[in-house]
């Protein structure tokens, strides 16, 4: 199996009390999201934060697609739920597309390929 890994960036609203919501949230998500997350393609899933920055650290297998992530959210009454209680949380970085919150990063440096 063929695994991929994509980073991907989101701000937070620029306030403690928020971000420590937030932060609460995601020490033990619903296990409907955790259960769409893996049967997307999602094999680990880490999130970075500092300041009002965070970072995702995707590991994905040939099954995942982002397209594929997105008409399976829309069908998830509880994912759909997931999200717009996180929304009041999060602030999109400038150029976000429309609809989109997460914005996928692009890999400048590898030391593998580079050392």
């Amino acid at each position: 199996m063929n695994t991929r890994r994509y980073c991907l960036a989101l701000d937070l609203q620029d306030d403690p009390k928020l971000i420590a919501q937030y932060k609460k949230y995601h020490e033990k998500i619903w296990p409907e999201i955790t259960d769409s997350i893996k049967s997307s393609g999602i094999i680990h899933m880490e999130i970075y934060h500092v300041a009002d920055r965070l970072l995702m650290v995707m590991e994905v297998d040939d099954l995942f697609s982002f397209e594929k992530k997105t008409e399976m959210d829309k069908q998830n009454s509880k994912v759909q739920e997931w999200e717009t209680l996180m929304d009041r949380f999060q602030k999109r970085l400038p150029g976000t597309p429309p609809g989109g919150k997460w914005v996928l990063m692009e890999k400048i440096f590898d030391l593998a390929q580079n050392g």
